[in-house]
């Protein structure tokens, strides 16, 4: 299991009130047919900040996966854009201690208090990048969210390690420092 991902469960009893098995056991009584609602329930209902509620509902409903298991299976018949994903997990860590990542079925959430990237393998040849940066503009590099929608404002398109330059990892450390 990530480190980060480790320590935010440690964590979740002192800064919810519960631990991990405590919120299952209050998810597994409800039937929430997206993930969203689950999330809101949590932050309405019990007053969890986003990032634990999102990280609770993810847990519960893959239990049975491992976070290596989730990410995995989302580059499978993508293998070569593993090195993509594997070369921006240490630049995303390194911007603070407060950086979690939280893989889901198609996706890996890069949290600090929200949600501020989101590396998706979109097809066998591109990684797309969802960044959270409100109020900048689009350009022809850093792109409208497309199909993330309001889960990110931008989108860059990655195809080969190379993509990963000083102005994308610019763009990544801004969304980080707007995530408070």
């Amino acid at each position: 299991m990530d480190t980060a991902l480790q320590t935010m469960i440690n964590n979740m009893p002192e800064k919810t009130g519960k631990s991990l098995d405590e919120w299952k056991k209050i998810l597994k009584s409800k039937a929430f047919a997206k993930h969203s609602e689950g999330v809101k329930f949590l932050k309405t209902e019990h007053g969890v900040t986003h990032g634990f509620a999102n990280t609770i509902v993810t847990l519960s409903k893959e239990e049975n996966n491992s976070a290596d298991d989730l990410v995995t299976n989302q580059y499978k018949g993508k293998e070569a854009l593993f090195s993509i994903y594997e070369k921006l997990l240490p630049i995303l860590k390194g911007f603070g201690k407060d950086v979690t990542i939280t893989p889901k079925k198609t996706s890996v959430s890069v949290i600090r208090k929200r949600q501020f990237v989101l590396i998706k393998p979109a097809t066998k040849t591109r990684i797309d990048l969802g960044l959270k940066l409100p109020n900048k503009p689009i350009t022809d590099r850093l792109g409208n969210s497309g199909p993330f929608g309001t889960m990110c404002t931008h989108r860059v398109q990655i195809t080969t390690i190379d993509d990963i330059d000083e102005e994308l990892i610019g763009w990544m450390n801004e969304a980080y420092s707007k995530a408070l």
